[in-house]
């Protein structure tokens, strides 16, 4: 076994090359150190309370739900339902339930960072009583999202709705967390829309499904697209990532996908087996540049006025909106102006020929180009791509 010593100026990164050389990470704040892309073997208030607090980013928490199903299910031509019947789902009451979920989201808050935040899954059987001790332990609730399965289980015995949804709730550690969402990229992966609060993926089948003996290894694995969603939204590469209710892994195989660290905890040895062989089989996304769309606020500023200067632009220029509704000329300082002598930025101009409050100019303004309609912002990428945008 070889040990790596890597300080920077903040954390400390101990490299652990094992069997296989899978690599298990250490990192520290200050002289803390915790142990990640690791499973912990055992009940989870116990495994929690051994690590140390502020040392995580985000905490995904798939509990039991407390189904309460009161029997056998059975479908209509009489055979079984393969539906949650474990030890690990049945509590004797309301109040253990709530007892438990109160002393493990305690233990959550308490290793997060101040900055971080808690994604916690269920159905109408427990979500609102999750809620609730959410908002008692000092949680500030983000939003609550609704997972919409394209695929849902029918409702057997035909006396209720189908269920056919599961709902998240996304909480910062406080009020003023300055917690990470990245809104970009969720708009890049809702075809360039604002992402809704409603989620419609379908349910874990198919391959992805683990298998046991030929029966589904978990009764309710989750699918790596609703985790995929959650990771690129509310963390960072190298985030570390802790899921109490690790199950077969499909956190801690999101996670070595998109360059994030986790920590799972597991009591079943089985569901630790097979998530372990799960995620030495997953290789990480290559190049940086594939993992998410940046923020835009990290890209460096380039000014309109830029784009005259590099004599991308000229003074005298028409520039035009999409549908050619509004058109105007490009001044020599960077500001526009109409037939009619109204002028402005890109953006106040823009604003105020359409009676709108704001404009994005960089989309609103076109100019044509070799026959085509070309819009101002692509000009502003290429210098951003070229690294030669000027005073930032």
């Amino acid at each position: 076994m070889c040990l790596i010593t890597k300080p920077n100026r903040f954390d400390r990164f101990l490299l652990v090359f094992g069997r296989n050389f899978q690599p298990v990470f250490l990192t520290g704040i200050g002289t803390l150190a915790v142990k990640t892309n690791v499973i912990e073997c055992g009940e989870c208030i116990e495994k929690l309370a051994k690590l140390d607090s502020g040392s995580v980013d985000l905490v995904f928490a798939d509990p039991p739900y407390n189904l309460q199903l009161g029997g056998v299910l059975s479908r209509p031509d009489h055979t079984h339902v393969d539906a949650v019947e474990e030890e690990w789902d049945q509590f004797d009451s309301f109040a253990a339930y709530d007892a438990f979920s109160h002393a493990w989201l305690t233990e959550a808050r308490r290793v997060l960072k101040p900055d971080g935040a808690i994604w916690v899954i269920g159905s109408y059987h427990n979500i609102f009583r999750i809620g609730a001790i959410l908002q008692d332990l000092d949680f500030w609730i983000l939003n609550d999202v609704i997972w919409r399965k394209t695929n849902p289980m029918p409702n057997f015995r035909g006396r209720r709705f189908t269920n056919a949804h599961e709902t998240l709730i996304w909480a910062a550690k406080s009020q003023k967390s300055r917690y990470t969402f990245n809104y970009e990229a969720m708009k890049a992966l809702n075809d360039d829309v604002q992402m809704r609060s409603d989620w419609e993926l379908p349910i874990c089948t198919g391959a992805e499904r683990l298998k046991n003996a030929g029966k589904k290894a978990h009764p309710t694995q989750k699918p790596e697209s609703l985790l995929a969603r959650i990771l690129l939204a509310s963390t960072n590469r190298d985030d570390v990532i802790l899921d109490p209710f690790f199950g077969t892994g499909t956190t801690g195989a999101v996670a070595k996908r998109l360059r994030r660290n986790f920590i799972g905890i597991e009591q079943d040895s089985s569901y630790v087996k097979l998530a372990r062989e799960r995620i030495a089989d997953i290789t990480p996304i290559g190049s940086p540049d594939l993992l998410a769309t940046p923020p835009k606020r990290a890209k460096p500023k380039v000014p309109f006025g830029t784009l005259i200067e590099r004599g991308i632009l000229r003074p005298g220029d028409r520039l035009f909106d999409a549908r050619r509704r509004f058109s105007a000329q490009v001044r020599v300082d960077g500001s526009l102006v109409t037939a009619k002598h109204e002028s402005g930025s890109i953006h106040t101009l823009g604003a105020k020929l359409q009676s709108l409050p704001s404009c994005n100019g960089w989309t609103f303004w076109h100019v044509e180009r070799n026959g085509a309609d070309v819009s101002i912002d692509s000009f502003r990428e290429a210098l951003r791509e070229s690294n030669d945008v000027g005073d930032k």
